[in-house]
């Protein structure tokens, strides 16, 4: 054997390993999911959702890591200083992925160019809900001119300054010429206790949570943002149905990897957890609790994204909206 068949040789034994390591099914070594947000979050539940799936059909260890703080700030430079090797994932909601671009010029990451986006996983419509003791409209006209009635001297609760319920009041707001203070809270559980108590008159709440005070009767539907009627509550129209066209709002969350994954991998990692979305017993108890499975492309969901942000900082532009 001459040194150049030699050299062959050893240079295919050591491209093999190589070979198969590119080639070697995701996950191949535990993974983390980072949820910047607090235990029990909704984007806390979907990504342990996901975690469960993905370790259920594959038997490798999936574990979520919560890192709170800053609107996901603090958990999304986690994500950005790792390897694109599908070790680190992260899951967060819109506030994440589209509105802290919206309304925070000084944001430490840019949500497009520091990640890989892999799908948007779930979203849920807000609803239109109304203080019934104190807001006499059944309907979205009767509301509209309520509001114009009280010149201002009304009032709405949100989950948050820049949340997705306060920016679709803000939007609402704006499209309708209407006016109405903001009060902010630390939650849509709180929003909701204000807004039963009185102390505000409406508020734009996800569906899942505001549904069942909305069949107990404490608090009234006007419309829901979806783009068509939701089974849990077949009787309230849609925002288009109640004479407000383009009106399409949803609390949404996606999930993504830190920039430069490998197009293959990311499909990997893609299919693994749109799977884990759609086995029977996660699908039903995501939607059980409110949310829709989307579980969209990477490409579907890069696009999605770059068009929210840009709607959102008109919203933000136009509101002169800042953080808190």
């Amino acid at each position: 054997m001459n040194r150049r068949q030699m050299l062959g040789l050893a240079a295919g034994g050591l491209a093999a390993p190589a070979l198969l390591r590119a080639q070697e099914a995701w996950p191949s070594k535990p993974v983390t999911i980072i949820v910047p947000f607090a235990p029990g979050s909704s984007s806390d539940i979907v990504g342990r959702a996901i975690a469960q799936g993905v370790q259920a059909a594959t038997g490798k260890p999936v574990v979520v890591e919560n890192r709170p703080g800053a609107t996901g700030e603090i958990g999304a430079r986690v994500v950005i200083r790792s390897a694109p090797d599908g070790g680190i994932l992260m899951h967060a909601p819109i506030s994440t992925w589209a509105i802290n671009a919206a309304l925070r010029p000084n944001l430490s990451y840019d949500p497009t160019r520091d990640f890989t986006g892999l799908m948007q996983t779930v979203r849920t419509p807000n609803v239109l809900v109304v203080n019934p003791a104190q807001v006499p409209a059944n309907d979205l006209p009767g509301f509209v001119a309520w509001l114009k009635e009280r010149g201002g001297r009304a009032a709405y609760s949100s989950s948050g300054v820049g949340s997705s319920d306060h920016l679709t009041a803000e939007m609402f707001k704006q499209r309708t010429g209407t006016e109405a203070s903001h009060a902010p809270y630390s939650g849509g559980g709180p929003a909701t206790t204000d807004l039963i108590a009185g102390n505000v008159q409406f508020s734009f709440q996800n569906l899942g949570s505001i549904a069942p005070q909305i069949r107990d009767g404490r608090v009234k539907a006007i419309m829901t943002t979806a783009e068509a009627r939701n089974p849990t509550l077949p009787e309230t129209p849609t925002a288009g149905e109640a004479g407000l066209p383009d009106f399409v709002v949803y609390s949404w969350q996606a999930l993504g990897a830190p920039a430069g994954m490998a197009p293959a991998l990311a499909a990997q990692v893609h299919a693994a957890c749109a799977a884990a979305l759609r086995q029977p017993e996660i699908a039903k108890r995501l939607t059980d609790i409110g949310f829709e499975i989307v579980a969209s492309t990477p490409a579907d969901f890069t696009a999605f994204q770059h068009g929210e942000i840009a709607r959102w900082k008109e919203v933000v532009g136009k509101g002169n909206i800042a953080p808190e």
